[in-house]
């Protein structure tokens, strides 16, 4: 059975004729009566009484007819989905956010684009971005922000902004030069990412600058969270690193201070999408918003690197 037929079958049911059906199809009364008569030779049972003023259903028609109404409604329905889609009228988005989402104004992305769509449900996830970057490569979600390197096998990678990560300390006498890894080394350090250790990208990245100058950087304390670093440091415990957005933060304890790495330090932000898949209307305008805000947060033109893609 094909939708035209059971379109054809259902409008006669309503209609009581072809011809009343076929007015509303916009076709001819024999190529309606046409459709309904194939599905009778294919089932081998007549489903309407002909001969009367009117159409009567048989009693297999009348079988046939919650079936045919479930069919073509769901048809009807799962249309009306996609052009809400893609008219940003409706669906869904799922997007993954790096674990420092908050300091790039990221809750201002939220708020402006359901302002904007409040058809649209939006899901925004915040993971490690190596987990991000697998979620995406998954299918399980659209697209994300990411702090690189991550795993892009089967991912199409596209870079935004550098922020630069800073040396932070309670200590000035910490900060009176921009800091070098043998100093760093030395000093008594509390990282944040703690369930990600060294394959969180910041970590990871200073791991292999310390490895190649034959070193190896051991924390004293590590803590998941930055903010819960940025307490300790306040407090004398020890020193950390974090990337300037959240230095410029007002969150950022006033005791502590930041001095740059003498080879300067940065966090490559990017957006990651499958590489074999286009992205819906609504995770494009998303990519388009999350890029827009942060631009906004990085004034520096040199820290500013592509664009989303369309």
């Amino acid at each position: 059975m094909t939708l035209n037929q059971l379109r054809a079958f259902l409008l006669a049911v309503r209609t009581g004729s072809f011809t009343a059906a076929a007015a509303e199809l916009k076709m001819a009364q024999a190529s309606v009566s046409e459709l309904v008569r194939r599905m009778e030779d294919e089932s081998g049972m007549l489903l309407f009484v002909r001969g009367g003023r009117r159409l009567v259903l048989t009693p297999a028609g009348a079988e046939l007819l919650p079936y045919a109404e479930r069919a073509v409604s769901s048809v009807d329905e799962g249309r009306q989905v996609l052009k809400s889609i893609g008219s940003l009228d409706g669906g869904a988005v799922t997007f993954g956010l790096l674990r420092n989402a908050s300091y790039y104004l990221m809750p201002d992305l939220a708020q402006q684009f359901h302002e904007a769509h409040p058809n649209v449900r939006l899901k925004l996830v915040g993971q490690s971005s190596g987990e991000v970057a697998a979620a995406v490569s998954a299918g399980e979600l659209e697209a994300g922000l990411v702090v690189l390197p991550v795993d892009d096998t089967g991912l199409k990678v596209t870079p935004l902004i550098r922020d630069e990560v800073l040396y932070a300390s309670a200590d000035p006498g910490r900060l009176a030069v921009p800091m070098d890894l043998r100093r760093m080394v030395a000093a008594d350090l509390v990282m944040y990412d703690a369930r990600y250790g060294w394959a969180a990208p910041t970590r990871r990245q200073l791991a292999e600058r310390a490895q190649l100058e034959g070193l190896k950087i051991e924390p004293i304390i590590e803590v998941e969270h930055v903010e819960s670093a940025l307490k300790l440091v306040a407090r004398g415990v020890g020193d950390t690193v974090i990337p300037r957005a959240v230095a410029d933060s007002p969150s950022c304890p006033p005791e502590v201070r930041t001095v740059p790495f003498a080879e300067p330090l940065y966090d490559t932000i990017a957006f990651v999408q499958r590489a074999s898949s286009a992205l819906s209307p609504g995770a494009r305008e998303l990519a388009r918003r999350a890029r827009s805000t942060l631009l906004a947060r990085i004034t520096d033109p040199a820290q500013r690197v592509h664009p989303v893609p369309g």
